[in-house]
């Protein structure tokens, strides 16, 4: 499902816990961390989408989480060649992202990065709310700053001074 101007659509999750750090997770086989993230389906809100991939990548459900804020709008970013995946559609150029912003309230032995039967993610951790930012790939970091900025004022409790 990709829509006119190229982009498919998509959610991004940023979880926080009772101290205001955030789940970092690691790619499976790969040195790479993000925020959990992933496609919306044919006849799929944005809303079940993200519990969706939710329980996916990290084995958690509606039920382990406080729904905090979204973004208003769609954040864009586009795909660089080298990343893209034998791609069958020519214009498809990147992703569409609605962000969550989640209030973790269970156990963290409730994560489990192994819970769906091929798991995006061998490792996840905490990590202050800024730290993202310096950590993930350049060309999602624009997106990941947007994201992190416009949630934050509606939910700046969750960050402690110096998190």
């Amino acid at each position: 499902m990709i829509d006119e101007q190229g982009y498919r659509p998509n959610v991004g999750i940023i979880l926080a816990n009772a101290r205001g750090e955030l789940l970092w997770a690691k790619r499976r086989g790969q040195n790479a961390w993000q925020f959990p993230q992933g496609g919306i389906h044919e006849g799929e809100s944005p809303e079940q989408a993200m519990y969706r991939e939710l329980g996916e990548e990290v084995g958690l459900g509606e039920q382990h989480v406080e729904l905090l804020a979204c973004t208003q709008g769609w954040l864009r970013y586009r795909l660089p060649p080298q990343f893209m995946r034998n791609n069958k559609n020519p214009d498809f150029v990147g992703q569409k992202q609605k962000w969550f912003l989640l209030r973790f309230t269970a156990p963290d032995e409730e994560v489990r990065v192994d819970a769906h039967a091929t798991p995006e993610f061998d490792h996840w951790r905490w990590v202050s709310y800024w730290y993202p930012l310096s950590q993930i790939v350049q060309f999602k970091r624009e997106v990941y700053r947007r994201a992190l900025c416009e949630l934050l004022p509606r939910h700046g409790r969750l960050v402690r001074d110096g998190a």
